[in-house]
């Protein structure tokens, strides 16, 4: 089975996708990207984020799908483009906005919530216990909270170019996105430039709420991993089994 290997988002740690891998029968792991969750107060950077991501993925083979929600998606694709050998299909969720126009709204906002953190922690605490079920909130909460690393985070995103990165990635790039999710403002182009790329919208859910329901998103993502599964070769020939379409980046369609 392809493992997978999950990205949190802004603020927040790996804890908040524990709902949905209890649901997973495949191999998983969350990721602390740096200055979040065990790795609080560390700077963040978008290379150092990548590495982290590529030491997991190591840990579990060397090879994985990634799937992330908002900073994890954008984070996602910067993983794809650097190692595209080890990202086995990219499942990028509510990441699918690259607005200069906002850009000044949100490092505003990022440098507001760094002046005082501990507030800006409780602002968030409180609009995720009143936008998510109960379970889907606590996990969200349950590694800590991290608004003093917001504008170092929203430079990293800023500065990388994520057309460019979906372009030079091969492999099967899911977007996920709630229909009612602000950040998929730019879903069109994402997906155009996308070598191999589908949009998928989950009706009626915004930015969060993809997480409210997490047992069908664990459906979802696992059935979007078994479309990049590994084929068993049968035969003197090498042969893949029936039924198992080669993609471009050789594993299957």
């Amino acid at each position: 089975m392809r493992p997978i290997v999950f990205l949190h988002g802004i603020r927040v740690s790996a804890t908040m996708w524990d709902p949905v891998i209890d649901h997973l029968d495949r191999p998983a792991k969350a990721v602390d990207l740096p200055g979040h969750g065990t790795r609080a107060g560390e700077p963040f950077s978008m290379d150092d984020a990548v590495s982290a991501v590529s030491a997991a993925i190591d840990a579990l083979g060397g090879r994985a799908v990634v799937a992330g929600l908002s900073l994890g998606g954008y984070v996602g694709m910067a993983t794809a483009e650097r190692f595209p050998d080890k990202v086995a299909g990219l499942v990028a969720m509510g990441c699918t906005s690259r607005s200069r126009s906002m850009l000044g709204v949100y490092r505003f906002a990022a440098r507001l919530a760094a002046r005082n953190p501990a507030r800006a922690n409780r602002i968030s605490e409180y609009g995720f216990r009143r936008l998510l079920p109960a379970p889907s909130a606590a996990a969200m909460i349950a590694g800590g909270l991290s608004c003093e690393v917001l504008p170092q985070v929203v430079e990293a995103v800023a500065a990388h170019d994520q057309l460019t990165a979906l372009a030079a990635y091969p492999g099967r790039v899911w977007l996920v996105n709630g229909s009612r999710d602000p950040f998929r403002a730019d879903e069109r182009d994402f997906l155009r430039a996308c070598r191999n790329g589908r949009l998928i919208l989950i009706p009626g859910r915004g930015h969060l709420g993809v997480l409210a329901a997490p047992g069908s998103l664990a459906r979802l993502v696992d059935d979007l991993c078994s479309q990049v599964e590994p084929c068993s070769p049968v035969g003197p020939g090498g042969w893949s089994e029936p039924g198992c379409a080669s993609g471009p980046d050789g594993f299957p369609g």
